[in-house]
């Protein structure tokens, strides 16, 4: 646990350099959602791993592994404007009700404010 704590201490005093990041309630914020895509992408993988006809209901451009896992990836004011005006919104916006699709339900819920 200690670990996580150090880890977590780490992120928030990188987020505290932001700009335009005003409190720990907005860092948490941020950092809850970055968080929960991790986790998402990582039971999307064992999904493919062991159903052969899982689908994500994320866009592939949009999947964690494709933005968010390459070190050397985006920053900046590229990386605001893909997350403020790409993600931010598409995942707000995923079709597909609680029956339908139930991970895009989840994700849009968590997105859609």
């Amino acid at each position: 646990m200690s670990n996580l704590s150090s880890i977590i201490k780490s992120i928030q005093d990188i987020m505290r350099q932001d700009s335009g990041v005003d409190g720990d309630a907005q860092r948490l914020s941020q950092l809850t959602w970055l968080l929960f895509l991790k986790v998402f992408d990582a039971l999307e993988e064992e999904l493919e791993f062991t159903q052969d006809d899982y689908q994500s209901p994320i866009p592939e451009p949009l999947r964690w592994r494709n933005w968010a896992a390459d070190a050397e990836g985006m920053t900046g004011d590229a990386l605001l404007d893909f997350v403020d005006n790409q993600l931010i919104p598409t995942l707000g916006n995923l079709p597909g009700s609680i029956a339908q699709n139930p991970r895009a339900f989840v994700l849009r819920s968590v997105f859609d404010d």
